[in-house]
């Protein structure tokens, strides 16, 4: 039995939860609520010491770091793939999700909110403009990539989800609580939209997880 410590609103457990359900794995659901501190308890950081989630335990085993945890998952269970097979292919989809989970995520993340909030007296205006800025700056590079790539069909890369559409919709997610306009991004829209019609996406949305409030 696997189990995924997880908080509803995080972008990174948001994506290990796709993966899952892509892949029809069934996994028990730990709520962390980041909100009351739940992941600073000992007892948390006795799985995971930098406090964060996801952790997918998989018997004694403690996986951190929503990537590894998700290359752990397309290795262990191959099908449907989440990566293509040829190599530049892969290289391009890793690249389109490190632009949302190296360039984008790490800046928007709870953590860094709370200390502009804390230490540069951010309010909530200023804190949604700089996770609007770090977003637009990705969706537009994002956005162009997409549109020069007259092969793929509904998703990213191809005609199926992949890594890239796994990292994408949660951070669109995310881009949508932040209030951003998301008008200007057609192509990744439409991803978005191919991608909530497909019931492993949908039922890993935010406000489908049980400690959603």
């Amino acid at each position: 039995m696997l189990a995924l410590h997880s908080f509803f609103r995080s972008g990174t457990s948001h994506r290990v939860r796709i993966a899952l359900n892509l892949k029809g794995i069934s996994a028990e659901y730990h709520p962390v609520d980041l909100r009351t501190d739940a992941h600073l308890a000992a007892a948390f950081k006795a799985i995971n010491p930098q406090a964060l989630v996801p952790v997918l335990t998989v018997g004694s085993e403690h996986l951190i770091q929503s990537p590894a945890i998700l290359e752990w998952l397309d290795e262990t269970y191959p099908e449907p793939p989440l990566l293509p097979k040829d190599s530049f292919a892969r290289a391009r989809v890793r690249a389109l999700a490190a632009m949302v989970g190296c360039d984008v995520h790490p800046l928007n993340n709870r953590r860094i909110l709370m200390y502009l909030r804390s230490q540069f007296g951010a309010d909530e205006a200023a804190v949604n403009t700089w996770c609007a800025t770090w977003i637009g700056t990705a969706f537009d590079a994002l956005e162009v990539m997409l549109a020069a790539d007259k092969t793929r069909g509904d998703f990213c890369h191809g005609g199926q989800p992949s890594m890239a559409d796994v990292y994408l919709v949660p951070q669109i997610e995310s881009a949508r609580r932040f209030g951003v306009d998301l008008a200007a991004w057609p192509h990744i829209m439409a991803i978005d939209v191919a991608c909530q019609a497909i019931p492993a996406f949908a039922n890993a949305a935010p406000s489908r997880q049980p400690d959603a409030a």
